[in-house]
């Protein structure tokens, strides 16, 4: 039997599933419904794994639930997640608020990460665990980014005042970039322990991303602007993508990297050419919400269905809640030292008021995963285990139980901005 087309049906059905019972019965957020139901089905392929263990049923069952699913990810999905976030950057809309969202997305990503990478470092030496410095970091920069389709999908049920609300979107979109470039660092650091050499490291995998993701945008958008066949410019995109991966994995780049450059710089050239004239996008753009929204559907359901057997990995619990801690201190240090950064407080929040929030409002998603994922290579195996555990266990702590009390600590500190 084919594991894959098993396995994507099954993804497709939970999808399918969980939407609607989401829709006519619960009304949670798409992502909590998903991650939680998803999990359920994890616990219930274990179970009826277990209990058909002998015979060529739960032979399908303990195949599909132990799929190598980071394969997958990093090679047919990471370059398309990561190319549909970054195309939503519209430089021109950040002038008004260029400063406090340059101050979020750069300044408290960077301290973010480097904060959680020491804490962690610290946590780990005290339980002695086989982590290094610069793998922490490397940690740190995973966790760092904000995830802005959750985001957005919790912000928008309840409505943060318009620069909040701006804010908080600008900074899980730009801040996916600085996340990547930070992981790229660090991993390079990790890399160079074994004798990559820094240097030569970040000159090949950094610079050369950033070549190969312009280089490629440019061209492809020479032909872009000039199709009127609306498929056409999707699939065009879809090839500018894809090249730009292919060249980088050829190259020894970071295909992610150029992933986010073709995006950012997708979203550059296309402004440009609309000050001329108007582009009719509107099927692009809908093709790429859609493709979006399943790839990132997609993701949460794999994590759910993988989520038992990692915790039944060694140490993971006890580093996971050590994570989570870790996670919520970098969060609040950095925006609290970032406050004194904005110039001012927007729409009349305390500066407690503000951390509060955009800790609480941190959600980390899809993009987290995938670059944990993309450690394996680089990693003793215990290590990318732990790594993949606690990371997970942070995306379900922030887009579940985050996600679910956001509505309260919003209403919370708003009733303090009135006083």
């Amino acid at each position: 039997m084919n594991l894959f087309l098993l396995l994507t049906a099954i993804v497709l059905g939970v999808i399918m599933v969980v939407g609607f019972l989401n829709e006519k019965v619960f009304h949670l957020t798409y992502e909590i419904a998903l991650l939680l139901f998803s999990i359920l089905v994890g616990i219930s392929l274990l179970a009826a794994a277990s209990i058909l263990k002998n015979s060529s049923a739960g032979e399908i069952l303990e195949n599909v639930r132990l799929f190598n699913l980071e394969d997958l990810l990093i090679n047919g999905v990471l370059c398309f997640m990561l190319f549909a976030g970054a195309r939503h950057l519209k430089l021109r809309q950040f002038k008004e608020q260029a400063r406090p969202i340059g101050v979020l997305a750069f300044f408290c990503t960077l301290a973010g990460a480097l904060i959680y990478g020491f804490l962690f470092f610290g946590i780990s030496a005290l339980l002695r665990m086989p982590f290094t410095l610069p793998a922490c970091l490397m940690f740190g920069s995973i966790v760092a980014p904000t995830d802005p389709i959750a985001a957005t999908s919790i912000l928008k049920k309840f409505g943060l005042p318009e620069k909040t609300g701006f804010l908080m979107e600008g900074e899980s979109l730009l801040n996916d970039g600085v996340g990547v470039a930070l992981f790229v660092v660090f991993s390079g650091i990790v890399a160079a322990e074994k004798g990559g050499g820094f240097f030569r490291i970040m000159l090949r995998e950094l610079f050369g991303a950033l070549l190969i993701g312009v280089l490629v945008t440019w061209i492809s958008f020479q032909f872009f602007k000039l199709l009127e066949d609306k498929k056409l410019q999707i699939i065009t995109s879809l090839f500018m993508i894809s090249c730009s991966y292919v060249l980088c994995e050829k190259l020894e780049c970071s295909g992610a990297i150029a992933c986010v450059v073709c995006g950012v710089c997708f979203s550059a050239l296309r402004d440009r050419e609309e000050k001329r004239a108007p582009l009719d996008l509107a099927e692009f753009d809908s093709f790429w919400e859609i493709l979006d929204t399943l790839l990132n559907s997609a993701l949460y359901v794999i994590l759910g269905i993988s989520f038992v057997r990692i915790l039944q990995m060694p140490h993971v619990f006890i580093l996971s809640l050590a994570a989570i801690l870790c996670n919520l201190l970098s969060r609040s240090g950095s925006i609290f030292a970032g406050t004194f950064l904005l110039g001012s407080i927007p729409d009349g929040f305390t500066r407690k008021g503000f951390v509060v929030l955009f800790t609480w409002g941190g959600l980390k998603g899809g993009l987290s995963v995938a670059l944990a994922m993309s450690t394996r290579a680089m990693l003793p195996e215990l290590n990318y285990h732990i790594l993949l555990g606690c990371v997970y266990a942070i995306v379900f702590f922030t887009t579940v139980v985050q996600g679910l009390t956001m509505k309260a600590v919003y209403e919370r500190q708003a009733g303090e901005r009135k006083m």
